[in-house]
């Protein structure tokens, strides 16, 4: 459906293919990763995701704003993306916890958006092709135009985003939408003292915030190139590695910094999804870019005939045969492709998966990482009590 005074949009790929559809959401030309996300919920979190900094989401499910937005299930401050792709586009919504639209959501932060486009031939493209660089465009509707633009972007191979979307200052969590959250109200551990959890910033989503604040943790941010001295000042009874966007191998301050750590710090360590590769590649490994990614709700991923169905959001994946096989185990593997999802280093207490955990939007089958994670850091504090005496 076309919805009355739409303006004219054109999407175009670096490979040439073009799609014309109407423009929602801001005006203007938009030039980013075009991706796809197989969601049938959340589509406000996946915008305001920090890992999608620097990309265009197709949303292959075909209705897109029927629920409206609400500053609740935002993952951060404004929309991480570039721009956003749809079937078809509601901008009348029904939802008792809606604030606003989502194409005046969009248009409000500038990001422009095209709707009325066959987005499964698009995904189709894409998952052939694989994922690549596009741009959304309302003022330059002539593809050859347009595709002039796109030639100029850069690819997201060797690309350091995290720095676009990192904190700038160290801050303590604390989160006033707390009780409307929680979904998980065993996990509080208010009977004993809370754990101090240093979060190194990467492009972190509310959500992880919000479940290590539910199992009891104190958690202080800091941003991705933090030196560790000041890390450590903090005496953390674990560290937690975030998820981010862009090339994990071209975030070399992080890199270096889980280096340093992993060299002066023997308490616990928790990675997600960015997390989990930069803490691969601080043990030695190597990682590469995936045809088209991962981004969706129901990826499923295990070893030994157990099976998680996990929320994924990455195109990047580590190298499973540069993995230093004497210090580390693989512990889950995403099962449609055999890529690595998770592992444990077999000395020290430090473990990383690279699906998301918390969800938001997603199943909640892995959300025992958080309590694995703190169980590691009272284990931790109770050796040290037993040690010291």
């Amino acid at each position: 459906m076309v919805f009355s005074g739409a303006k004219p949009a054109l999407l175009v790929l670096a490979d040439g293919t073009a799609y014309r559809g109407w423009s929602f959401g801001a005006a203007g030309t938009a030039i980013g990763e075009v991706v796809f996300n197989t969601g049938m919920t959340g589509y406000q979190e996946v915008l305001t995701d920090p890992s999608y900094r620097g990309q265009i989401i197709t949303f292959t499910y075909p209705e897109l704003g029927n629920t409206g937005v609400n500053p609740e299930d935002e993952e951060s401050d404004q929309p991480q993306v570039k721009g956003a792709i749809a079937r078809n586009i509601c901008y009348r919504p029904s939802n008792w916890r809606s604030t606003e639209s989502l194409p005046d959501y969009l248009k409000r932060h500038g990001i422009p958006g095209i709707y009325g486009i066959d987005t499964r031939a698009l995904t189709r493209r894409i998952r052939s092709t694989g994922a690549m660089n596009g741009a959304i465009s309302t003022d330059i509707l002539d593809p050859a135009d347009l595709l002039l633009r796109v030639q100029e972007a850069p690819s997201m191979a060797g690309l350091n985003l995290v720095r676009e979307v990192t904190t700038r200052q160290i801050y303590e969590w604390s989160d006033p939408t707390e009780t409307v959250w929680e979904f998980s109200p065993s996990a509080k551990t208010e009977a004993q003292p809370p754990l101090t959890v240093v979060a190194i910033d990467f492009g972190i989503k509310r959500n992880i915030l919000r479940r290590l604040a539910s199992y009891g943790c104190r958690i202080i941010v800091v941003p991705a190139d933090t030196p560790v001295e000041q890390i450590l000042s903090y005496n953390p009874d674990g560290i937690f590695l975030s998820n981010g966007p862009g090339d994990p191998s071209a975030v070399t301050e992080g890199i270096e910094t889980t280096k340093q750590l992993l060299q002066a710090y023997q308490k616990p360590m928790f990675g997600i999804c960015m997390g989990h590769q930069i803490l691969g590649l601080s043990l030695g490994a190597e990682t590469f870019k995936l045809k088209f990614g991962h981004r969706g709700l129901n990826q499923p991923c295990g070893l030994k005939q157990q099976v998680e169905i996990t929320s994924q959001n990455h195109g990047f994946a580590i190298d499973a045969a540069s993995l230093p096989d004497a210090e580390v185990e693989i512990t889950h593997l995403n099962l449609n492709d055999r890529t690595v999802a998770g592992l444990r280093h077999k000395n020290l207490p430090l473990f990383s998966v690279q699906y998301h955990p918390e969800a938001s939007p997603g199943p909640h089958d892995a959300d025992y990482l958080f309590e694995k994670f703190v169980q590691a850091m009272r284990d931790h504090q109770q050796q040290t009590v037993t040690a010291g005496r």
